[in-house]
Parts: C-alpha cells; structure tokens; sequence
C-alpha cells in the first residue's frame, strides 16, 4: 500500500483505519471456525481459519475510509464535496456524536462512520440544490478536522 498524499497547507488527512481491538475480534472470530472444526479435521480447521481470516481482513481493509480536506474540497469515504458548499461545521465529542448519529439523526444526512471512532463532526450544507442536510463524518481528531474545514471555508469563494 503506498503512503498517502500529504495534505495541502492547512489541510486535513485521515485515515479511519480499525481499532487494534476490532483486529483482535477479527481474529478471534476466524479462530472459532478453527475451534469447532479441529474436532473433525485438523487440516480442515487451519485451511477455514485462514480462509476466514484473510476474508475478514480485506472486509476491514476495504471498509477503511479516508478523510481529507484541501483548498477545494472535502472528502469523506467515496463522497466528496466542493468547500464552497461546505456551511456551519461543528466538532462532535464523544457523546455529541452518540447523540446525533442516535436520536438526533435525520434519515437525509449523508453519513461516513466508523463505529471504532468516537467522535467527529457534522458538516452542514449550504447547497439549495441538494436535500442532503448535513454530512456526519467520524473523526479521531474532530477539532482539527473542523478547523480545516472552516480554513477552507473561509478560503474559497463560490463561482
């Protein structure tokens, strides 16, 4: 894998990549394929528990989504947004993003979450043409991640 893009002056790159615990459930879980089938065929029991393990490793692997911020735009997991669209941008503890990714939720929001990162922010939209309220992004560095966006923001000018 090569490294990535060091991001522009006063830009922002993340990679959401999994908690060293989801990697211990992820072997865990190929290693009790191993557990139940070693009863009947040891070899059996090693092809499966590799087998699941690498399956469930490419699953973590190509679930790991980016998040970044230049001058131009903002990206989060496949989407990406022009910054001239980019409105009220608010940093979300650990409780606040509980919040708004349970009970505050609108059904419209687009969402990029990770359920090994607490916090992150929310990312209004200030696009008429689009009904996608808001963009709620997981973030380990969500203070940082929303300073970008609002230098951003504030450096770009809408055509």
């Amino acid at each position: 894998m090569s490294p990535s893009p060091s991001p522009a002056p006063g830009g922002y790159h993340e990679r959401l990549t999994p908690a060293w615990w989801v990697w211990l459930v992820a072997a865990g879980f190929a290693g009790s394929f191993g557990v139940v089938l070693s009863r009947v065929d040891a070899t059996a029991a090693l092809v499966v528990t590799v087998v699941v393990l690498v399956l469930v490793v490419v699953a973590l692997v190509r679930t790991t989504a980016v998040v970044a911020v230049d001058p131009e735009l903002f990206v989060a997991g496949r989407a990406r947004l022009p910054v001239g669209y980019v409105g009220e941008v608010e940093a979300l503890d650990a409780e606040a993003m509980r919040r708004a990714r349970t009970v505050e939720l609108d059904a419209r929001a687009y969402l990029c979450l990770r359920g090994w990162v607490a916090g992150g922010v929310r990312v209004r939209l200030d696009d008429p043409q689009d009904d996608t309220p808001y963009w709620l992004v997981s973030s380990r560095r969500p203070q940082r991640l929303a300073a970008a966006l609002e230098t951003a923001r504030s450096g770009h000018r809408r055509v």
